[in-house]
C-alpha cells in the first residue's frame, strides 16, 4: 500500500487546477485557438506531474509544475492572447500552480534539512 505524504494534498490542489485548465477552452467559447491549445497542453502537463507526484514523489515533478505555472503567467503575452478572459484565467491558474509547487518544494527542503533525522535536530536536543 502506498504511504500518504502530508504534502500530497498540494498535488491534489494542482490536479484540480489542471482539470480546470483542461476544461477552460469550453468555458471560454470565444477563446483564441492559441489560448485553447496552451491551456490544454499546460493542464495536461500539470495533471501528469501531479499524478506522478502523488504516486511516486520526486522533487523534479514539483520543479516542472513550477516552470509550467510560470509559463502560464507569461504565456498570454508571448502567445498573443492578452486582454482576454483566457488571459486572466491562465494567470490565475499559473499563480496557483506555481505557489503550490513552491510551497511543496519549501516543505520538502524543510523536511530534509531540518527534519527529526538531521544532524541539526540532534544538535538542538
Amino acid at each position: 500500500m502506498m504511504k500518504w505524504r502530508k504534502e500530497s494534498a498540494l498535488d491534489l490542489y494542482n490536479l484540480v487546477a489542471a482539470i480546470f485548465l483542461l476544461a477552460a477552452p469550453w468555458l471560454f467559447v470565444q477563446a483564441n485557438p492559441t489560448a485553447a491549445i496552451d491551456l490544454r497542453i499546460s493542464g495536461a502537463a500539470i495533471a501528469i506531474m501531479s499524478l506522478a507526484a502523488i504516486v511516486a514523489f520526486s522533487i523534479w515533478e514539483e520543479w516542472i509544475n513550477l516552470v509550467v505555472g510560470c509559463w502560464l503567467i507569461v504565456s498570454p503575452w508571448l502567445l498573443g492572447f492578452a486582454h482576454t478572459r483566457a488571459m486572466h484565467f491562465a494567470i490565475a491558474a499559473g499563480a496557483v500552480v506555481a505557489f503550490m509547487a513552491l510551497l511543496e518544494l519549501w516543505l520538502e527542503y524543510e523536511k530534509t534539512h531540518f527534519g527529526p533525522d538531521t544532524p541539526q535536530a540532534a544538535e538542538r536536543q
